[in-house]
């Protein structure tokens, strides 16, 4: 995603109310094992919400499994010109203390009309609204992104970086508003598989993982009240933390394949 304006950092007020309800993380899958949330063989468990089109309309088969990969494609039939139709890909269910773990990489070109922020760019939605909350026009959902991006061949690029749409966290002990952070991973350039960890702990503090090294570490993620579309989820319960919520693949303008999408829940 790319980066935003941001205003002065206050300090707010906190209480810790969960948004979305409170997961069932401990009913359906058994604490401190891997489990894949991905079949490999469809999209079964998932929702996709394209922009412009309603949540559970795949537009354009832009999420889909081939070949054992959830794959994220932009068909010239569907997509002549990008024309900023940003997806996601929701599981069913939420979840609040645990492991997620993706093997992802980028492949072929940019499509016609993407942002050139959105080159080599996708990214994992946590603590997200559901889908079915989204406006038409909606085009991410409230959530904390670890984004995912790849090097052009020459610069330094890292990924596992952190951005907040719709939302705030705290780092480095103040309230952060400015969008995108970068994480401090290295560069990965080319086609090659990535593997990237995300640790999270209700709002207690969320990690980015890359390699057994934490390369981006933050508390206390909360809607941000200066949102216009985060007011009116603030508005539906007392508080601004994020306790738990969905999670969610991107597709921004670039194709790229998922190889393995695996979550671990953890005791609280």
């Amino acid at each position: 995603m790319q980066q935003r304006n941001y205003l002065p950092i206050v300090l707010l007020s906190l209480f810790l109310v969960p948004v979305w309800g409170t997961p069932s993380d401990a009913e359906d899958f058994p604490a401190g094992e891997w489990v894949s949330l991905f079949n490999g063989k469809n999209l079964d468990g998932w929702t996709p919400k394209v922009r412009y089109h309603k949540s559970g309309e795949n537009y354009g088969n832009t999420f889909r499994v081939e070949d054992g990969l959830l794959k994220v494609r932009y068909d010239e039939s569907a997509y002549p010109t990008f024309d900023e139709r940003f997806g996601h890909l929701f599981y069913n269910q939420p979840f609040s203390h645990y492991r997620f773990r993706v093997t992802y990489r980028f492949v072929s070109d940019q499509t016609e009309g993407g942002p050139g922020w959105a080159f080599r760019n996708s990214g994992v939605m946590i603590h997200g609204e559901p889908p079915q909350s989204m406006t038409l026009d909606q085009d991410f959902p409230a959530s904390i992104e670890v984004q995912l991006l790849g090097g052009n061949g020459k610069d330094d690029r890292t990924t596992a970086n952190l951005c907040t749409p719709g939302t705030n966290v705290v780092y480095q002990g103040k309230l952060h508003r400015p969008h995108c952070t970068n994480s401090n991973s290295e560069t990965f350039h080319g086609d090659q598989w990535v593997t990237v960890e995300i640790e999270v702990r209700g709002s207690e503090v969320i990690r980015h993982i890359i390699d057994g090294k934490t390369v981006l570490e933050y508390t206390q993620p909360q809607l941000d009240e200066s949102d216009e579309h985060s007011k009116t989820l603030i508005a539906k319960q007392d508080g601004l933390l994020l306790e738990g919520g969905t999670i969610s693949l991107q597709s921004e303008s670039h194709p790229c394949d998922f190889k393995t999408v695996e979550i671990m829940v953890l005791k609280p």
